[in-house]
């Protein structure tokens, strides 16, 4: 019995020093079979696509994915841009303070601005144009959870 005692004796503090994140992100292979998926398809990124659909209908989406944004230049009347918002909150209300712009109204031109999904983190993404408007009234959002590739 004693034996079993001190077998158990760190049972109550039984997560002590494990990172969960951390073994996951080192026991993974996420470099083979990574995807390039063009954000919005051949419509690509623009003002009145629902992208919560899009990114339920072509997901799931996996860690070291990338994600390609590609717009039109801007103009007078039209451009678009990429943001990482904060958090939940920030997407479902598309708050912008706070947000980090990860790509212009420029950059999604040519072959478009890339992505990588290379942390294991909820990932909101939206069109920052239009102090928002785009985001709330134009649907240009939409969030990931990458997945982890096991390979046995």
């Amino acid at each position: 019995m004693s034996a079993a005692a001190t077998a158990n004796k760190d049972f109550n503090n039984w997560n002590s020093g494990f990172n969960y994140t951390d073994w996951a992100l080192k026991h993974h292979n996420g470099a083979q079979n990574s995807s390039r998926v063009i954000v919005g398809g051949s419509e690509k990124w623009h003002f009145g696509v629902n992208y919560i659909d899009w990114a339920q209908k072509n997901g799931p989406f996996y860690l070291n994915d990338t994600l390609v944004f590609k717009y039109d230049a801007p103009t007078a009347t039209r451009a678009h841009s990429v943001y990482l918002l904060k958090n939940f909150r920030s997407f479902l209300t598309c708050d912008l303070r706070g947000a980090k712009q990860v790509a212009t109204t420029t950059q999604g031109g040519g072959k478009g601005f890339e992505f990588v999904l290379n942390k294991w983190q909820p990932h909101y993404f939206a069109c920052g144009e239009g102090n928002g408007f785009h985001c709330s009234n134009g649907t240009m959002k939409f969030f990931v959870m990458p997945l982890l590739r096991w390979h046995f």
